[in-house]
């Protein structure tokens, strides 16, 4: 039943009752020799045995009886030094490895001498992870409010957190029921009472829920109901860990409120956008337009610019014609005028002829017969004188109506000229303004294409804007269902 190298001096049935123990027991002797293991150290070992090989090459479970526990430590001089001095129960805890070993060494003592020593061991495991549980659950308790809850809603015990969230004492909430903290028109719901039907059932309970205070004060706070089960599984207890987040749901309140009014703001946003886009579409359409206009009629007064040139040029050469014309009526003029002198003349040769054909005769008639001869030459030069005299006459008429003529001529002429003049004074005004005016209406086109591409420009910006204002709405959207989720 038992493995030993050297038999204690000990009865068989004490030693029995070791070995159906489920303590640990290991004894050794006063060199340290280990001379005895009950059952639930030996499988203890056992179960460990290839990790602490892995630490201590020495170690065997097949050799371990009778060895040294020296085997037990790298280092063994500090723990033989220390069992050298031991005089009452020592406890101590040592790791091997990822394994931790609860030690309460028990020193044997007979008539004042050491025999030996026993050694209880104890897996630490659990008991370190209870103390981990135990700081994870102190520090939980620092930082939230703690509740616990029997099965039926009682309440067993609270936090100071708790109890300060809450306003309340411990003696005035132990043995309440959780509905103290519930709505009164809920605490009687179906609702209510399958809330408390789930945790029952070992079902946990994570959320965000508004609670009363005492005073009826509303209070948030995000919580967990956590069943507590036994080692058979049942629920012995609700445990409720608790963070106040009224502040948080508050400001998400006003946050919906914010956004329900950027909602807005961004639906009208969005209206007037496509209004403005609407707009911009019109008006690159109109300047588009007038920009074509303007380049036509840029083009037209082009064209008018070029055939007031050719009118310019065609009145100059009208009005160097008529400076002409004006010139030669001048010269004529002066060539009538100059006629009148040769016909005053001729009439003067006229009568000094007509003179000499009388003298002519009164000389024929006194010579008698001998003058007959000059008399008839003198009548025909009377006669020719006559002729002369009336031809001249004839010409004078006509000369003087020449005269007349040329000076009305003349007088036309010069009013023509006058005219000519006031026409391409006019024509040279209204070619230089058609000139400005079609370098202006340049301008005004390429003003109007450079508009066109500027409207071009805007209504791209405002498809832009529009769809920026689609994804912001869009976003304000997502947030305000994110915000009305929050404050749920």
């Amino acid at each position: 039943m038992f493995i030993r190298a050297q038999r204690p001096d000990r009865s068989t049935e004490r030693l029995a009752a070791l070995d159906c123990l489920r303590a640990k027991i290991m004894i050794a002797d006063a060199d340290l020799n280990i001379v005895y293991m009950n059952r639930a150290v030996r499988e203890m070992m056992t179960e460990a045995e290839e990790e602490l090989k892995r630490e201590l090459p020495r170690f065997s479970m097949a050799t371990l009886m009778g060895s040294n526990i020296d085997v037990f430590h790298k280092t063994p001089d500090h723990q033989r030094r220390m069992l050298a001095v031991l005089a009452k129960p020592h406890a101590a805890t040592i790791r091997i490895g990822t394994r931790a070993f609860d030690l309460l060494v028990t020193p044997l003592m007979e008539a004042g001498r050491r025999t030996g020593f026993v050694v209880e061991w104890e897996d630490a495991h659990h008991r370190l992870l209870n103390l981990d549980y135990a700081a994870q659950i102190a520090a939980i308790g620092r930082a939230q409010a703690v509740i616990e809850f029997a099965i039926d809603g009682t309440i067993l015990k609270a936090n100071e957190n708790f109890l300060r969230l809450m306003d309340y004492r411990a003696e005035d909430v132990v043995g309440q029921h959780h509905r103290i903290f519930i709505e009164p028109g809920a605490a009687g719901s179906a609702e209510y009472a399958a809330f408390w039907d789930t945790l029952r059932s070992g079902a946990p309970h994570v959320g965000q829920y508004r609670r009363l205070a005492k005073g009826g004060r509303p209070v948030w706070i995000e919580a967990s109901y956590n069943p507590i089960l036994d080692h058979r599984g049942v629920v012995t207890k609700v445990v409720k860990f608790a963070t106040d987040i009224t502040t948080r749901m508050e400001m998400m309140a006003k946050l919906k409120v914010y956004i329900d009014a950027i909602d807005v703001a961004v639906s009208r946003s969005n209206q007037e956008a496509g209004a403005a886009r609407g707009a911009a579409g019109t008006a690159t359409g109109d300047v588009q337009s007038v920009a074509g206009n303007a380049e036509a009629l840029a083009a037209s007064i082009t064209a008018i610019a070029g055939n007031m040139e050719t009118s310019r040029a065609a009145t100059d050469a009208a009005f160097a014609q008529a400076e002409a014309v004006g010139t030669d009526t001048q010269g004529l003029a002066s060539a009538a005028q100059a006629m009148g002198g040769i016909v005053a003349l001729i009439r003067d040769i006229a009568s000094q002829i007509n003179l000499l054909s009388l003298n002519a005769t009164i000389e024929a008639a006194r010579a008698g017969d001998a003058g007959k001869g000059f008399s008839v030459v003198a009548s025909e030069v009377k006669s020719l004188a006559v002729q002369a005299a009336r031809a001249t006459e004839q010409i004078t008429k006509e000369i003087d109506g020449l005269q007349g003529r040329s000076a009305s001529v003349a007088k036309a002429m010069e009013a023509i000229r006058g005219q000519v003049t006031t026409v391409r004074e006019e024509v040279s005004r209204a070619a230089t303004a058609v000139t400005q005016q079609a370098a202006v209406t340049q301008e005004m086109s390429a003003s109007a294409q450079s508009a066109a591409a500027a409207v071009s420009a805007v209504l791209s910006s405002v498809e832009e804007i529009s769809s920026a204002v689609q994804d912001v709405s869009g976003t304000v959207g997502q947030t305000m269902e994110a915000a009305q989720a929050l404050v749920r």
